[in-house]
């Protein structure tokens, strides 16, 4: 990444945009964090999704410690966070997405994913635990739509790398492959989700008042999903400091490159906290189907038996949620007094409009 001697964001912004077309966007693909004697500035790209009013902005907030209220996610929203390595040293940054509405604007993943970014990209997944009728079909569409956009923009990128180096270049790492260490828990049987992925299940103040064996459903279940896509697991609640302390050092790892620590805890009775490669199929066990016969599912793979199993004990709701038909321009937190004005004078100027225009028709249809 280019050297920023600014903290000014526009100066970062056109700093960035140099770099770009200077041609050295491909090399931004080297490790975040990597330091050439201490003055390299590292920046990676953070993208958080997940269930409707799950806690998504609450639990950003508390991570990058700012005291604020939450407001509603309006589409997709930008901020980013900024972290010193030491006195001397320029400050870390880290680019934060975050997708609001749930599943119904899941097609907004293409703005934050692209050939620039990739490389130092990471997604952060949220998911309600207090609704489990809707957590799988979440999960689901967002990981979807997020890989997706992954494997299109990593094969733009290998595409556009192809012709820079000529035709006979093969590429070192095929699109959508992202490479784990030889001794990882069931290598050959998981399906590496293409960047860093992070599953927080929120609201656990709730959850953990849930009956024991859902509680053990709902546990088995996304255990099974995050070392299925190798990915980290934790369970949070922004009302329990302990928790978010925990939450807030895997989320300091995919910004900033921090260690995230060595907790581990797999015991659904406790709030999880598994850090990719912690865990393992044998130790996950087979899908908690104690009132459910396994073998008239007729399940096509592993994940479509746990898929089928989970939504037995919990009937999926539909997550093909309405987009908002509140309209923006009246919500009280984006007010801007002159310009609402303007546009209450232009709203009362087109409905004298519409009765000018009826009157004129209907006058219209009597002459005829």
């Amino acid at each position: 990444m280019p050297k920023l001697s600014s903290d000014t964001l526009w100066e970062q912004a056109a700093a960035e945009v140099r770099h770009r077309e200077s041609g050295a966007g491909q090399e931004a693909g080297e490790e975040a964090g990597e330091e050439a004697g201490g003055e390299t500035l590292s920046e990676r790209s953070v993208f958080l999704m997940g269930s409707k009013s799950g806690g998504k902005t609450s639990i950003l907030l508390r991570c990058l410690d700012r005291d604020e209220p939450s407001k509603p996610t309006l589409a997709l929203e930008y901020t980013f966070g900024r972290r010193a390595r030491g006195h001397s040293t320029p400050k870390d940054i880290a680019h934060l997405w975050e997708l609001g509405g749930g599943t119904s604007l899941s097609d907004l993943v293409q703005i934050p994913i692209t050939p620039a970014n990739i490389r130092s990209f990471s997604v952060i997944l949220v998911l309600d635990l207090s609704k489990p009728n809707s957590l799988w079909g979440t999960m689901e569409k967002l990981l979807q739509a997020a890989q997706a956009q992954l494997d299109k923009v990593y094969s733009q990128a290998q595409q556009a790398e192809k012709t820079k180096a000529g035709a006979k270049h093969q590429p070192s790492v095929h699109p959508a492959t992202r490479v784990l260490p030889k001794d990882y828990p069931d290598r050959e049987l998981i399906s590496p989700f293409p960047v860093p992925l992070l599953i927080i299940g929120s609201k656990y103040d709730i959850f953990q008042e849930f009956d024991s064996d859902k509680r053990k459903v709902v546990s088995k279940t996304l255990r099974f999903v995050a070392h299925y896509y190798a990915a980290s697991l934790i369970f949070t609640s922004i009302k329990l400091e302990s928790l978010m302390s925990k939450t807030k050092s895997f989320f300091s790892h995919l910004a900033f490159g921090v260690d995230r620590g060595k907790t581990v805890c797999c015991d659904s009775t406790k709030p999880l906290v598994i850090p990719e490669g912690s865990d393992s199929f044998s130790q996950i066990g087979s899908p908690p189907a104690a009132d459910v016969d396994i073998t008239s599912l007729h399940a096509k793979n592993p994940k479509d038996l746990w898929k089928k199993v989970y939504e037995r004990v919990f009937p999926q709701e539909s997550t093909g949620e309405q987009r908002e038909l509140k309209d923006p321009a009246k919500d009280p937190q984006y007010s801007v007094p002159q310009i609402d004005a303007m546009r209450a004078q232009k709203d009362q100027e087109l409905d004298q409009y519409k009765r000018n225009a009826a009157k004129s028709w209907k006058g219209l249809e009597l002459e005829t």
